[in-house]
């Protein structure tokens, strides 16, 4: 049975989202696109046109996930806390339409993607293109790419425990100096 992941790349000014259907352990490209919501409005405002915009996209493709790019952190305080709201009300909106929601890391998404947890925004654009056999006249925003890709990485993750359903490893006591490196070589989980 074929699943449609709807990814999102949440944003305040502008909102990309991409669209892949898995059957048979293939993922196929379908839209991509970006909505725009006008400088004009304040965030309220804009809160209500995401909320409106996320139902249409999932009313109109009937995903049966979302996949949305988790908050990142940023030396701006006040773009945070607009991005987690609209991050927020994305995800409320799947999960009141019945789509299993799921949240990925900017990082993870560009590792998954490029194997590269640094790449740019134009390498996944250029590794999705190769990854999903995207039309060549089809011309990707970057804000469409990056909903892309998440909608990607969920794909490639799909079948895999994630970090919540692995079993939690013990601490173990530790022995030696008391040195970092011999809790490290004693804890090789705990590393970072």
């Amino acid at each position: 049975m074929a699943q449609r992941i709807l990814g999102i790349d949440p944003g305040t000014n502008i909102m990309g989202f991409g669209l892949v259907e898995v059957s048979k352990n293939q993922a196929v490209y379908l839209e991509h696109g970006i909505r725009k919501f006008p400088a004009n409005k304040n965030s309220v405002e804009k809160l209500g046109l995401i909320l409106s915009e996320t139902e249409e996209l999932i009313t109109r493709h009937q995903p049966d996930i979302l996949a949305i790019e988790a908050p990142f952190f940023g030396k701006n305080v006040q773009s945070m806390l607009k991005l987690g709201r609209a991050q927020g009300v994305i995800m409320a909106t799947g999960m009141s339409k019945g789509c299993d929601v799921f949240e990925y890391a900017p990082r993870k998404v560009k590792m998954s993607i490029t194997g590269k947890g640094q790449a740019s925004k134009e390498q996944v654009a250029r590794m999705l293109h190769a990854l999903l056999t995207i039309p060549e006249d089809e011309s990707l925003t970057l804000d469409a790419t990056d909903a892309l890709a998440v909608a990607f990485c969920h794909f490639l993750q799909m079948g895999q425990p994630t970090d919540t359903e692995q079993p939690k490893k013990s601490i173990r006591k530790r022995s030696g100096s008391g040195d970092w490196s011999s809790y490290l070589r004693n804890n090789p989980d705990r590393e970072l």
